[in-house]
């Protein structure tokens, strides 16, 4: 039985586990201490000094996220002195930020500008001096720093050592201090994957991704171009949040409608080509496994993991699976395939992905990444979740009054494989449900389709799959920090698998980094990276298809366009290469 801790906050007795500091006890009572630089299991540092609370018989205040309660213990956490204090901390920060609320991109999401709200702070002037006017970096293909806004909260820093990079830090001492990398060399000096955990870390403007949604709006006003966008699965689970709904809430009809009413001639299920990805894929592991192969093969539809590897274990970069991510396999097949159906010239088309992810954007313009050749990528733009959601407010068009509509043919059709691959363990999964069928010779029925040891927001996970006279070992690992341990483990020999499913973010897609931002708050009362998988899991339950190789569409493209899984043409267009990197590359 755990152990627990009697405590008396503001005169409620309050019954609280071991261990607890008086921010977590606090919020088991059901009283909301303000916070601005902790984040649940992340960033407890005490540092901005806003959660100070009062205890009875200590000399003075303390910080409610970084000390631990004690029997009998008496808090108070809004006496008179409490809000002075705070509100005093709350205007020393902002004597040093950037206040340009109103043009600011988390201008009305800015867990500052709430606070102020909250406690009353108006005087934006109480504490006049200098100030530091800082260039904004840049340099980056995703991401953007502006330190104008930084309130040096450091949770941008605490989430890049957690993914196991650690690029920025705090630099110089007391009023000079600020978040760079080192010696101040540009973001793009360093070995970062663009994943931007950073950005949904950070509770103000000071981060966030390279905007391209003016780009595609003037696509979208050229009547000689044509402009078409394909949905990641994690989108439709996530982009309700931006309207207000509660995390969980599936609104991927809506998210159609929206995107049809912005004006693509094409609407279309990136689903789909997560199928074609394990057609490729399956078939790549199968054929290693049969020709002695590199193993363990490692899947390559994360970006920023692709990325990480090649900064950090060039050594394994033979170990990735050829295969392009499904969003590249899209804008290939669609410059390719579909351009000779419709008769486009691929010159003339506009390929936008919509996507949870600022490393996607770094992807499209990654070398091997056009199948048309001549200078057109496969994809011209990668949109996030939050651009998204930005185009369609500054659009006027209410998206919580939308009818449900479909995704276009002729690629409307997704199976449930394709979509259980926003969450970790999804793509393993999905590899799994065809090569399971390949190596037994036979169809698997429906209740043999949950491989449910691979699933879950568990950083590392590992299963064996006997099937036949095969054994399958597999591993799947989400969150770039997870990563080096287990791929450590696997060059030192004490793990040994066949094949690894990785994701860059913590819990995969459903988390990444470019997906609506939610509060220190939110993230601690709500396991968001758990309620959003929930949505494609069932989807995938209620989908008609639940395999990648059933899917009518997807087998329609190799009757008709590119032979079988693995083709030489299948290797032309919907193959890539790597750069062993390192870490000064």
């Amino acid at each position: 039985m755990e152990n627990m801790v009697n405590v008396k906050i503001n005169g409620i007795d309050v019954s609280v586990p071991a261990g607890s500091t008086i921010l977590e006890a606090a919020r088991i009572a059901h009283i909301d201490i303000p916070t601005l630089c902790y984040l649940k299991d992340l960033n407890q540092i005490g540092a901005c000094r806003l959660c100070l609370v009062e205890v009875k018989g200590a000399r003075g205040l303390m910080t409610a996220c970084v000390t631990t309660v004690n029997e009998g213990m008496e808090i108070f956490t809004n006496t008179e002195k409490v809000r002075k204090y705070r509100k005093m901390n709350l205007k020393l920060v902002l004597s040093t930020h950037e206040k340009k609320c109103l043009s600011c991109i988390r201008n009305q999401k800015c867990e500052l500008q709430q606070l102020c709200s909250e406690m009353g702070v108006e005087d934006e002037e109480a504490y006049k001096g200098r100030t530091i006017k800082y260039e904004l970096d840049e340099s980056s293909p995703s991401l953007v720093r502006d330190n104008n806004k930084c309130i040096v909260c450091r949770r941008c820093v605490a989430a890049c050592n957690a993914q196991g990079i650690g690029v920025i830090n705090s630099l110089d001492r007391g009023f000079d201090t600020h978040i760079a990398s080192p010696f101040d060399q540009p973001l793009a000096a360093q070995a970062c994957v663009n994943c931007g955990q950073c950005v949904v870390a950070c509770p103000v403007g000071a981060l966030y991704e390279k905007d391209d949604t003016a780009k595609v709006f003037e696509a979208l006003s050229d009547p000689t171009k044509h402009v078409a966008i394909c949905m990641a699965p994690s989108i439709r689970a996530t982009i309700g949040e931006c309207f207000g709904f509660e995390p969980g809430v599936d609104t991927e009809g809506k998210l159609v409608a929206a995107a049809k009413r912005l004006g693509f001639d094409g609407v279309y299920d990136m689903n789909l080509t997560a199928d074609l990805t394990i057609m490729e894929e399956a078939t790549e592991f199968l054929g290693r496994v049969k020709n002695g192969g590199t193993l363990p093969m490692m899947t390559s539809c994360s970006p920023g993991w692709i990325k990480f590897c090649e900064h950090y274990f060039p050594e394994f970069t033979d170990n990735l699976s050829t295969c392009k991510s499904p969003q590249q396999m899209f804008g290939a097949m669609y410059k390719t395939y579909y351009a000779r159906k419709a008769g486009l010239d691929p010159a003339d088309i506009v390929f936008v992905s919509a996507i949870p992810c600022t490393a996607k954007k770094f992807e499209c313009r990654r070398p091997d990444q056009s199948a048309v050749g001549n200078g057109i990528y496969d994809v011209d733009y990668a949109i996030t979740t939050r651009e998204l959601a930005r185009m369609i407010e500054r659009a006027g068009i209410d998206y919580r009054k939308l009818d449900d509509e479909k995704y276009d043919a002729p690629f409307d059709i997704g199976s449930g494989a394709g979509a259980i691959f926003g969450a970790t363990g999804g793509v393993m999964e999905a590899a799994l449900r065809m090569a399971a069928e390949v190596i037994l010779g036979t169809k698997l029925e429906k209740e043999s389709l949950d491989f449910m040891e691979v699933r879950g927001t568990e950083p590392i996970k590992f299963a064996t799959y006997k099937l036949g006279d095969m054994s399958v070992r597999v591993a799947v690992v989400s969150g770039t920090g997870n990563a080096k341990e287990l791929l450590n483990k696997v060059k030192s020999g004490e793990v040994e698998v066949d094949f690894i499913e990785v994701m860059c973010c913590p819990g995969g897609c459903v988390n990444g980094g470019g997906q609506p931002v939610q509060t220190a708050k939110t993230k601690a009362e709500i396991d968001l990276k758990k309620a959003r998988a929930s949505i494609l899991y069932t989807a995938d339950k209620n989908l008609e298809y639940r395999k990648s190789q059933d899917n009518p569409a997807v087998l329609k493209i190799y009757e008709e366009y590119l032979g079988e899984p693995g083709s030489h043409l299948a290797h032309e267009i919907l193959h890539t290469s790597y750069i062993k990197r390192g870490l000064y590359n």
